[in-house]
């Protein structure tokens, strides 16, 4: 049986990393899924190392960077990417990292894309893959 190819939205890191209490637990839960195999991008990497970079908060920078090691598959950065991020992002309102980050896991034919977004966000309404939320 294969594992579930999982991207996960940046907001699933930071509350794994310091979210309260009840969004760290099922953001871990996530992460920790020995069933599930993890797709970054530098789009993922662009939203979460450089404030923790400038800022020198070198726990959050090791625990984001153990993160883009541990992950099975990485998504460069391509025109069909870039093509299917525009369309969604028309189609659903979405935000353009939204977007990158929907069009990159739909492209790399992610089983699921995971995000800490409420299920009426804009996100949580694409019908192009699964959409799992943290708060639902």
């Amino acid at each position: 049986m294969s594992k579930t190819k999982t991207f996960v939205d940046s907001d699933v890191l930071i509350y794994a990393f310091r979210g309260e209490a009840e969004l760290c637990r099922k953001a871990m839960e996530i992460l920790d899924d020995p069933e599930r195999e993890f797709i970054a991008s530098d789009y993922l990497k662009l939203e979460l190392l450089p404030k923790p970079i400038f800022h020198q908060f070198h726990e959050e920078v090791e625990f984001m960077q153990a993160f883009f090691d541990s992950a099975s598959l990485y998504a460069d950065a391509t025109p069909a990417i870039a093509d299917k991020s525009i369309t969604l992002a028309c189609r659903y309102n979405l935000s353009p990292l939204d977007a990158l980050h929907a069009g990159t896991a739909i492209e790399s034919n992610a089983d699921v894309l995971v995000t800490g977004e409420k299920p009426e966000n804009p996100l949580c309404q694409i019908q192009e893959i699964k959409v799992l939320s943290l708060r639902s």
